[in-house]
Formats: structure tokens, sequence, C-alpha cells
């Protein structure tokens, strides 16, 4: 969109012609000392019509010279679309276990029974894009924890490494410490009122280097709140020798602890038995940590008197070669 920044400068148009008209003739001739050029112009203006019809060419030249150098007075710009600023949100890590009992077929979509990562993904994913302004991380976990996308506003990346995740990528076991503390030094440096980490699993800690709950403790003290959420049905039926019988698919899942954890740190545990409970952990996550709403822009400007000034420049080629001629 095309812009002035000084309009009213455009109002000075008429001058010269309200000079010419008020202006009173006198016999007095002087000698230009600065421009001849302008000065026989003046002349020529006060001269009889045929006069004034031969130097016609000149005299509208002067005029659009005029008029564009009062438009660069005027400073024109260009101002662009607006461009969305990344805002200042929350520094939020997204750890997700991917050990071997993830591939576990307890999750029900559309009676079928599908394994728990490929829900995770879904739900997890329409989580992140959700997130807009905040900075997310992905940490992948199983018989150590990786970083395998560091804090960043592209959510689309993230997202797309997410679903590229293979259970028993970081191994079969499960190292629930390892990766609170992994995402404790990724968050330490960060803005103290927007430390988060959201941990999902579906069983205990198994491996690792670090207890859970004395990641827990260093997460607190650094400030780092950690919501953990418990994936994996109660129960589901399984085809025996004997028949149907049902099975708890999610024995080895160690709530005592994950309630701790979150306790500990200022979060909350959930627990997710089925799609559906998953979908809603999240949408409350979304309340309990809302994004940030006051999203700034801004529009590029470019400045263009440049354009109207070296019009006039080439303008006054002619006019002085003009005059040249004549004299």
């Amino acid at each position: 969109m095309l812009s002035l920044i000084w309009p009213w400068v455009l109002a000075l148009a008429p001058l010269p012609f309200l000079y010419r008209w008020w202006r009173k003739p006198t016999d007095d001739q002087q000698a230009a000392l600065l421009s001849p050029v302008y000065a026989q112009l003046a002349a020529d203006s006060q001269s009889s019509p045929a006069v004034n019809r031969r130097n016609w060419p000149s005299l509208a030249l002067l005029t659009l010279i005029w008029l564009a150098c009062l438009l660069a007075a005027s400073r024109p710009q260009w101002i662009g679309e607006p461009i969305a600023l990344p805002i200042s949100g929350r520094d939020l890590l997204l750890a997700v276990d991917i050990s071997g009992s993830m591939e576990v077929e307890d999750m029900e979509v559309r009676g079928s029974l599908i394994d728990r990562l490929s829900v995770v993904k879904a739900v997890v994913g329409d989580f992140v894009e959700r997130r807009s302004g905040d900075r997310l991380g992905l940490i992948l976990f199983g018989d150590h924890a990786y970083l395998q996308t560091p804090l960043t506003f592209d959510r689309q990346t993230l997202n797309t490494l997410l679903q590229e995740a293979l259970i028993g990528f970081a191994g079969k076991g499960t190292a629930i410490g390892d990766a609170i503390g992994l995402g404790v030094k990724r968050l330490k440096d960060k803005d103290e009122n927007s430390r988060v980490i959201i941990l999902l699993t579906d069983g205990a800690n198994t491996a690792g280097e670090v207890e859970p709950l004395k990641a827990a403790e260093l997460a607190a003290a650094y400030g780092v709140k950690i919501y953990t959420i418990g994936v994996g049905a109660d129960e589901i039926l399984r085809r025996s020798l004997f028949g149907m019988r049902r099975v708890n698919p999610s024995a080895d899942l160690d709530e005592t602890t994950l309630r701790a954890i979150a306790a500990q740190t200022g979060g909350q545990y959930f627990r997710a038995r089925n799609p559906k409970e998953l979908a809603q952990i999240y949408a409350t996550l979304d309340l309990l940590e809302p994004v940030s709403q006051d999203a700034e822009t801004f529009r590029p400007t470019r400045a263009l008197f440049y354009w109207p000034l070296g019009i006039a420049l080439l303008l006054s080629c002619p006019l002085l070669l003009f005059r040249g001629i004549k004299a």
C-alpha cells in the first residue's frame, strides 16, 4: 500500500501559479546570478502570448519538476502486508516414550485396536499445531533420552519429526529420569515462568542413569513444571487356549512415581486409557498452560522518495538542454 508521511506538502502545488498571478509586472530586468535558465523562464512568462506558446514545453517541464519535488518532499513509502512476529510464549518440552511397550495395541479407534504410539502421534500432533507462539521441543526416550528437536517456533518441523519416530529407536527400556534430566538441562536457562515439561509414558523407569524422583527434585529446584501422562488401557480381551480372557496391559505403569513427579514440580498427573481421554488431557493442558493471545505484527516499509526526485532530475536535463540551444 502506498502512503505519504507528509501529504500536506502537496498543498503547496499551486504556489508558483499564485505567485505569478499576484506578482506585479516590473520593467526592472536584473541579471540572474544563480540560475539564468529559470530567470529566462520568468521573463518568458511575462512575454506575449505568442512567445508563451513557443515556450510551453519549458513551462510544462517546470511544472512537472515542481510536482515531482513536492511528491518527494511528502515522503512517499510503500507499506507491505502485516507480518506476524514470534511472540514470547512458553518454553515447552514434550517428552514421549518410544520404548518397546508402546507397540501394545490397546487403543480402540473405530472398533479397531491400534498401538499406543500411533494414537500419541495423532493427539500430540494436534496439540503441537495449537501451540502457536510457544517454543516447543521434543525429547524421545527409551533406554536413553534424546533431544529430537530443540526449542523452536517451527511447529511443522517438530510435528514431522514426531510422526517419523519409530518404536524401539531409543531402545526397549524406559529412562524416565534421563528424559526429565535432559529436559531440565534445556530449560534451566529459559524464562522462569515458562518452563514446562509434558512427559508421556506407559511404564516404569527401567533404564537410564538418573532416578525419576531425583530428576524431579532437580526440576523443582530450577522451577520446571512437569505434567505427567500415563497411557494404556486398564484391560483388554486376549484370546488364549482357554478362550477369551481379560488382561491388564498397563500393569507395568508406575502411577505412584508419575504422581510424585507431578506433585513435586507443581504439575499434574493424568491417566489416558483411550484416545478420547488422551485428547481431553491435552485439551486440559491447553487451559492450564494457555497460549499467549497478545500476538504482535509489523508492516515493513520502504521509502520511495528517490523515485520522484530522480524523475525531477531527469526532467531538468532536457530543460537545460532546451534553454542552452535557445540561447
